[in-house]
Order: structure tokens, then C-alpha cells, then sequence
């Protein structure tokens, strides 16, 4: 770097954005030991469901008792019956199981069947638990705006996007992840059992963010000063913090998934795991949540692709030429592709396309971390 550049650099505001960075990460290791707390109290709940079915069937085992507990819950759930009028006369009495969560009721829509069991959360309905979750929650965001104070001074120290390099756009990305969250939190969404997978993951990317990717604030190479940098960049960092939430709920699907079938089957054992799997999310609430994740994310990420063949061609002189990076970023798109199609196609629905999304996000970060770091080419920015 040239004693130029060094002197448009404004040490103190790098330096306030590394206090910043490492306050944020102590923080966000509160929350996730809260999170964690949260979980691990909240299955007390079961323990005291348990004992009062025990209590209920003296002798009785404890998959009997709970069998017969949950069976006499279904049964005691209210019906709505609606009359449907015939085409060629007479009507139709139609019952609908109604089910209640939270203030809000939904009415099965579709036949007779029951409505998806949605678990009782990460706090199982125990008080302590629950308190430990909004407390999780309250530091999740305080955590937030210290990462959002730690990208801004970033910006601000050099004068540019603050996210030129991999450690750049790490933090700003696992900030759009965790301010995701929490949109979804405080516009009412039931996310909470989301935290806890979200702040291992965003520990472990700022953690290899200030020990493998750091790179001290400077200025940008002729190549990256252009508005496009506003505008590409950030479209894949947002792209990624969204696409690391859809792929964990694509993971707790799948969990879930093989879940309902071994309790329908009979085959459950109890114990932790299953414990946890109670209270997740039902498995069609999930697999719901994903898509739409994804669905919405994708335009996004195809604008993102297109951002960038149009600043290539500024700055290089070719709208594609197959860099590496090119190349991974259009296979992401096609995996991605393949993913919203197979939601789409009866066969493909349920695990083989949460797979799917997996493998889509896998490449993603090959694509963001593998080539940038691994494989040289025209995008070789990452700073280190």
C-alpha cells in the first residue's frame, strides 16, 4: 500500500471497528449460551407432562401414559363443521379440526386430516425457560448493533463499502443473517427455536473472520472503485445471510422430518432427541419457511449474477469469461434452480429437495470462501 493510501485511512475508526467487532462476538457468545440455556430448561416441560400422565395411569408405562394423554388431547381439540351446498342440490357437512396457538386459530383446510402438531418452541411452555429466550433475544440485539457499529466505522476508516475483502464482507454478512432473525422476531414470527443454530454459525464465520480472513483496513485496487461495488457486492452478502437461515430450517426439516415418521411408526424412544424434536417446528411449517426463504432470495441472487456480468464488462472488457468465481456463482444459480423446481415436482418434494438446498448453499460458500481463498482468477480480492 502506498503512503497515499495509508494516509486516507483513518487508523482510529479501523481501530473503534475492531473493539466493536470483538464486543459484538462477546456478546453474541451470551446469547448463544442463553439459547442453549433455553433449550436445555425448556425440557422440563416434557418431565412435567410426564408425571402427570403418570400420575393419570397408575402402572402404566411412560409411552403408554403419553400415548393415551396426547390421544385424549386430539380428541378433546375443537371440530367447526361447515355446510358446503351441492351443484345439483342438497349440501355437505364438511368438520374441520381447529387448532389453537398463541391467540390465533387455524382451520385444516384441506379434507379431514389433522392440523400439522406445531412444537411448543425452544422454552417447551417452562417459565424459566422462556424468560432465558427473551433475554437471548434482547442480546442477540444489542450484539447486532455493535457489528452494525463495527461495519459502518469500517466503511467510514477508509471511505469506501465496508466490504472490500473476505473480512469485510463476512461481518456484514452474518449482521444481514442475525438482523433477518430478529426482522422476523419483531414483526411476530415464532423464530425464537432459530437462534441457537444461528449464533453457532455466526460465532464460528466472525471467529474465522478475525483469525484466517482479517486484513487491516486500506484502500480498494483501481479494479473494485466503481458504484457497481454498492450494488453487486452487497446483493450476494445480503444473498448469503439469507441463504445461511433457509438452509438451516432446510436442516431442522429434515430432523423433523425423519421425526414424524419414526412417531408415526411407532418407532421413538424418547429420551433428549426427541425431546428436541417435540419442540421444534412442525416439519411442514419448516419445509414452508425454507421455501420461501429461498424462493424470494433467488431473484436476488440472479440480479446479483447479472450486477456482475454487467461490471465485468466495464471494467475488464467481457461480460463473462468463466472465472472461477463466475463459474461457481452460475453453478449456485442452477443448484438453487434445481431446488425451487423440485419443491415444485411431487417426487422431488420434502427431504430430496431440502438435500437440494443444502447442497445449494454448499456451494454458495465454495463460491464466496473456497475459490477466493484456494483458486486464483480475476476476483481474487479477498484481502489475504
Amino acid at each position: 500500500m502506498n503512503l497515499a493510501a495509508a494516509q486516507s485511512v483513518n487508523s482510529s475508526l479501523a481501530h473503534i471497528s475492531n473493539v466493536l467487532i470483538y464486543s459484538a462476538m462477546a456478546v453474541y457468545l451470551c446469547a448463544f449460551l442463553a439459547y442453549t440455556a433455553e433449550w436445555t430448561f425448556g425440557g422440563r416441560s416434557r418431565v412435567a407432562r410426564q408425571s402427570a400422565a403418570l400420575a393419570a395411569r397408575p402402572g402404566a408405562s411412560v409411552a403408554t401414559a403419553m400415548a393415551e394423554a396426547e390421544a385424549a388431547a386430539d380428541t378433546a381439540a375443537p371440530k367447526v363443521s361447515v355446510s358446503v351446498a351441492k351443484a345439483g342440490g342438497g349440501t355437505t357437512t364438511l368438520t374441520r379440526t381447529v387448532a389453537a396457538k398463541a391467540g390465533k386459530v387455524d382451520i385444516v383446510a384441506k379434507g379431514d386430516s389433522a392440523p400439522p402438531v406445531e412444537g411448543a418452541g425452544a422454552s417447551g411452555g417452562d417459565e424459566q425457560a422462556d424468560r432465558l429466550g427473551r433475554i437471548a433475544v434482547s442480546l442477540t440485539t444489542l450484539a447486532a448493533l455493535l457489528q452494525l457499529g463495527g461495519v459502518v466505522a469500517r466503511g467510514l476508516s477508509a471511505g469506501r463499502p465496508p466490504w472490500g475483502n473476505l473480512y469485510e464482507f463476512t461481518c456484514a454478512m452474518t449482521l444481514v443473517a442475525v438482523m433477518l432473525f430478529l426482522g422476523l422476531l419483531y414483526s411476530g414470527r415464532d423464530v425464537r427455536w432459530l437462534g441457537l443454530p444461528l449464533m453457532l454459525g455466526v460465532l464460528t464465520g466472525l471467529g474465522v473472520a478475525v483469525t484466517a480472513l482479517y486484513a487491516a483496513s486500506e484502500q480498494l485496487v483501481p479494479a473494485l472503485h466503481s458504484y457497481w461495488l454498492w450494488i453487486h457486492v452487497s446483493g450476494a452478502m445480503i444473498c448469503g445471510g439469507a441463504l445461511y437461515a433457509g438452509a438451516i430450517t432446510s436442516g431442522m426439516y429434515i430432523c423433523k422430518d425423519f421425526y414424524e415418521v419414526a412417531r408415526a411408526e411407532g418407532r421413538t424412544k424418547g429420551g433428549r432427541w426427541s425431546d428436541i424434536c417435540e419442540r421444534m417446528p412442525s416439519a411442514a411449517s419448516l419445509d414452508k419457511l425454507s421455501y420461501r426463504i429461498n424462493a424470494i432470495v433467488f431473484p436476488l441472487w440472479t440480479f446479483t449474477i447479472v450486477a456482475g456480468a454487467i461490471w465485468a464488462e466495464s471494467a475488464w472488457g467481457h461480460y463473462w469469461q468463466w472465472d472461477p468465481t463466475e463459474t461457481w456463482a452460475f453453478i449456485t444459480w442452477v443448484v438453487y434452480a434445481c431446488y425451487l423446481h423440485a419443491r415444485a415436482t411431487a417426487g422431488w418434494k420434502g427431504r430430496k429437495a431440502a438435500v437440494l438446498a443444502l447442497i445449494a448453499f454448499s456451494c454458495y460458500l465454495i463460491n464466496a470462501y473456497g475459490v477466493s481463498i484456494f483458486i486464483n482468477g480475476v476476483h481474487s480480492y479477498a484481502g489475504l
